[in-house]
């Protein structure tokens, strides 16, 4: 029996979009790079994808003032609810989430929305037009951190809505396609900046939100994941939950120089996926949330709404993303609210992470 360790494909990073240089003195705004990407002979980004996305980002920079309210707005603490998850929900999931419900419902490019927090998926009301396009989201990422003011953050994902869609209501099966069928995809990250980091398949792009005149400013790009970084970013109190491969992975990290691998690790472990995988895109490194191997593979992260738009990103920027077992992006989703096991960044580092195959 082989015990290779497997090498997780992904595909390769598509050539960068000829966007205007972020540095050149002239802004480059979020309108202006779609509006590019729009004009490619390819057109990655036609005219009903670039108007949905802006919209997606008009409801970050809400949910950003509402976050920066804090206390003096009472958005912080819990509602004392439940959402389908089983997760007490704050009051800030609740405000994001029907903000990205109420920006995107009318616009006449979406046929149905679906999110983390709503037990089944949102479809666009009679009275607003019907588009061809699939929005699913986490309206809030790391909503634990909400309240001692770290970082959280928005993650969407954009998919086609099949063509049958166009002559019935919409399913929940046609919500369910691997990732490689996203469009676009992208997270907004609130922090010391607010970021918005993008891909509709031709690189990663970072627009920063100028509060003077709010707007999304392009401030790096196309983003490449700098290979080599001994960085990983584990949840060490679910140890027990990993697998014994998992384990000694980690476990020879931690001995560093003096282990077998003859080199220092640093582990980072910030609570909020968007926060790992933006810092893993700008400097390197790996990120690990993988399933309970006691329990059939049962796992934390939502294959929709988290692990397959991150999954895009790090593909786009070079890396590589896996169950443990497989790349993410070619599992055929069953449920909206599927959870997986999720190994995402450099790629020598997730293949040595990821199960031997026999």
């Amino acid at each position: 029996m082989s015990t290779q360790t497997p090498v997780i494909d992904s595909a390769p990073a598509a050539p960068a979009a000829p966007a205007p240089n972020p540095q050149s003195g002239q802004p480059v705004t979020l309108t202006r790079f779609l509006i590019e990407q729009q004009r490619r002979p390819d057109s990655p980004c036609p005219p009903q994808l670039r108007l949905l996305l802006e919209t997606v980002a008009r409801a970050c920079k809400a949910i950003n003032f509402a976050i920066s309210k804090g206390a003096l707005g009472d958005v912080l603490g819990s509602l004392g609810s439940e959402n389908v998850q089983g997760e007490v929900q704050k009051k800030l999931d609740v405000i994001a989430n029907d903000l990205l419900l109420d920006a995107n419902e009318w616009g006449g490019q979406l046929a149905a929305m679906a999110s983390e927090e709503m037990e089944s998926l949102h479809p666009i009301p009679g009275r607003f037009p019907k588009g061809e396009y699939l929005l699913v989201f986490d309206p809030i990422d790391g909503s634990s951190n909400i309240d001692v003011n770290l970082s959280v953050g928005t993650i969407f994902s954009v998919l086609r809505a099949p063509e049958a869609c166009a002559g019935r209501d919409v399913a929940e099966a046609d919500f369910l396609q691997p990732g490689t069928s996203q469009v676009a995809a992208g997270y907004a990250i609130y922090g010391p900046q607010t970021l918005l980091v993008l891909t509709v398949g031709t690189g990663v792009y970072e627009f920063t939100l100028d509060r003077e005149i709010g707007s999304w400013r392009m401030t790096d790009g196309p983003m490449q994941m700098p290979r080599g970084n001994r960085e990983f970013a584990v949840n060490m109190a679910r140890r027990r939950q990993w697998s014994p491969h998992v384990a000694r992975y980690i476990e020879e990290r931690i001995q560093g120089s003096e282990g077998p691998l003859g080199v220092d690790y640093n582990m980072r472990w910030p609570a909020s996926m968007v926060a790992d995988v933006h810092r893993i895109i700008k400097r390197g490194g790996i990120f690990l949330y993988p399933a309970d191997h006691r329990k059939g593979g049962s796992a934390r992260l939502r294959l929709l709404y988290e692990a397959n738009p991150m999954s895009m990103l790090i593909e786009q920027a070079g890396g590589a993303s896996s169950n443990g077992h497989a790349r993410i992006l070619d599992l055929v989703p069953t449920g909206l609210h599927e959870r997986v096991g999720v190994i995402l960044g450099d790629p020598e580092e997730v293949a040595a992470a990821s199960e031997p195959q026999g």
